[in-house]
């Protein structure tokens, strides 16, 4: 599956999004205040946004929410549904651009839409192209079990199950080769 550079900028940024959410009441808010949501406009590089508010922290929060959805669905069709919804109501306008050194890509998103309906848009036509290709099963979450973050298994094979192998991977082989050592020594 080809992914452009435009897509792979937006699969980074909704699961970044995704990954803000609260977890029950273990882990805090990603996105508590409009200065975090100021930092990850500027973290991937989001453009066309103007001043963020109160306003735009809700509906991004409200966004984010749709997403995790997206990734906690194991049905392609209701995944569609929840994409095809997402999408119309952030108003897609498609249209190509070649801004900041890039070359031609398409935004999907209206002229000065509000930074929601951009990340709804763009990022939810990049997560309908896996839906379309018949490969939305590599919209994840991780199996730690003490995680549950989002992530796009973009291996070949289809075989990640981490949402970072050098974390959750590994303390899990970790955890898993010491409980094998104790057996047997025990």
């Amino acid at each position: 599956m080809l992914i452009t550079h435009d897509a792979r900028c937006a699969l980074d940024a909704v699961v970044d999004l995704v990954n803000t959410a609260p977890e029950g009441d273990e882990t805090p808010d990603g996105l508590p205040d409009v200065t975090a949501l100021e930092g990850f406009v500027q973290k991937h590089e989001i453009s066309d946004v103007g001043v963020l508010s109160e306003f735009d922290l809700s509906a991004v929060r409200k966004v984010r929410g749709r997403f995790s959805a997206i990734f906690a669905e194991p049905d392609a069709r209701r995944t569609a549904g929840l994409i095809n919804e997402l999408v119309a109501a952030a108003g897609t306008t498609p249209r190509l651009t070649d801004h900041d050194g890039y070359d031609w890509h398409v935004h999907y998103f209206a002229p000065g839409a509000s930074v929601a309906d951009h990340l709804a848009a763009d990022c939810g036509m990049a997560l309908a192209f896996f839906v379309v290709a018949g490969e939305q099963e590599r919209l994840r979450r991780c199996e730690a079990p003490d995680c549950r973050h989002a992530f796009v298994d973009l291996s070949r094979n289809r075989s990640r199950r981490y949402c970072d192998s050098r974390t959750c991977g590994n303390r899990l082989h970790v955890a898993a080769y010491r409980a094998r050592r104790k057996e047997a020594a025990g």
